[in-house]
């Protein structure tokens, strides 16, 4: 009984232990070969009959089976595993090989490239997520930019309010305002009528309502520092329009306290048409001379299309004089068309109001829409453009050159 023993002990630290070892289960498998061994030893301390007796190919065969078992499933895993290392190591590779292969993915994403049936499916894929990387990437970068820049406008901010609370700047802005407001409440008695035509709202989308109020605002600031204000008259206003939504959204309290006239009365109800004149570009009068007394009306429309005749049409429909700003007479004009916004026709009229100088009024025209003051008869001007377009053009350069001379010498 004593030499069984020691041989089924000897069996099982001979084959089963370092088998399980390798595998790291000897921890799992050691309790298992003692309790096996101690209860064959009991069993056959208890039965001392002779004729029961160990099979020992037997239990080898069952051991082993479940063995072969356990190795089975523990290796499943790694091997999943272990595909999923490969991936990521071609994934590297072709990083530095210099192909498009995204920084950051996940297991799913990677799963989905191992799936992908065959190499260029798996280069598009991976390409498809190195943009989607670049993309969220470029987004973050912008939210940095607009965080960093409100944060700036915040400090900016906070550093104009530290100054508005110093005496006296507070009390010279205060006194500054209150004698701007007196102006236009002066103006709203004896001042000139300026009209501003809001029935334009149908002719242009959001965007342009929007830029047409803001140039709006502009031109009641500018109107109401100068020294001589127009009365301003908002007619054929509605309520709860495009137009009234943002100037609520752009003076949101004071818009009440406003000291302009708004009504939805058409002009011709308010003022006599003799006294009418409908400031537009595509009129065919040519406007000489600021009148004090007529009353000027501004189209309060912004159109990126530049739509011609719809002021002109509507001035004719209503029998209302018109008339247009002598551009080309001072002005030599070179590109652009010849409309201006409403906060250039506010200044340029009340240096007119203020001035009657024609020059001064138009420096408020934008430079880049013209070379300068005509100091020569128009039609000079005209023949050296026509010369200068030539000579760009570079047809007959030399006959250009020799009329360009003659007409104008160095002297």
């Amino acid at each position: 009984m004593q030499s069984a023993n020691m041989l089924l002990r000897r069996i099982v630290r001979t084959s089963l232990l370092p088998f399980a070892a390798q595998h790291g289960m000897k921890k799992d498998l050691f309790p298992l070969s003692r309790t096996l061994s101690s209860s064959l030893c009991l069993k056959q301390d208890k039965s001392c009959e002779p004729s029961q007796k160990l099979d020992l190919d037997e239990w080898k065969k069952v051991m082993k089976s479940g063995l072969q078992e356990e190795v089975s499933e523990m290796a499943s895993e790694p091997k999943e595993l272990s595909s999923l290392a490969a991936a990521r190591e071609t994934l590297e590779m072709w990083r530095l090989a210099g192909r498009a292969v995204p920084e950051n993915i996940s297991e799913e994403q990677l799963k989905t490239f191992m799936e992908c049936p065959s190499k260029s499916a798996k280069k598009k894929y991976l390409k498809y997520l190195h943009i989607k990387e670049l993309h969220k990437k470029n987004d973050k970068r912008k939210m940095d930019e607009k965080r960093e820049r409100r944060l700036e406008a915040q400090d900016q901010a906070s550093e104009t309010d530290e100054t508005k609370k110093s005496s006296f700047l507070y009390f010279w802005s205060h006194t500054m305002d209150k004698a701007y407001n007196w102006r236009a409440a002066q103006s709203m008695i004896f001042g000139q009528p300026l009209v501003f035509d809001m029935s334009y709202e149908k002719e242009m989308t959001v965007r342009e309502v929007t830029n047409t109020v803001r140039q709006i605002v502009m031109s009641e600031s500018s109107n109401r520092r100068s020294v001589d204000p127009f009365h301003i008259h908002f007619c054929n206003f509605k309520d709860d329009s495009l137009y009234h939504r943002e100037f609520i959204k752009n003076y949101r309290e004071a818009w009440d306290k406003l000291l302009i006239t708004v009504t939805d009365q058409c002009y011709t109800e308010i003022f006599p048409k003799d006294k009418l004149i409908y400031l537009t570009a595509d009129s065919p009068n040519v406007m000489k001379t600021f009148d004090h007394d007529k009353i000027y009306i501004v189209g309060s429309m912004v159109d990126k299309s530049i739509k011609t005749g719809v002021s002109l049409a509507r001035a004719k429909r209503l029998g209302l004089e018109t008339a247009a700003l002598p551009l080309e007479k001072y002005l030599l004009w070179s590109t652009g068309a010849k409309n201006l916004t409403l906060d250039q026709m506010m200044h340029i009229l009340l240096t007119l109001k203020d001035t009657a100088d024609w020059k001064k009024a138009l420096e408020f025209v934008p430079k880049r829409k013209y070379c300068g003051f005509v100091n020569k008869p128009v039609k000079e001007l005209k023949k050296t453009l026509d010369l200068i377009n030539t000579l760009k053009l570079g047809k007959g350069r030399e006959k250009v050159e020799k009329q360009f001379s003659k007409n104008y010498p160095k002297k």
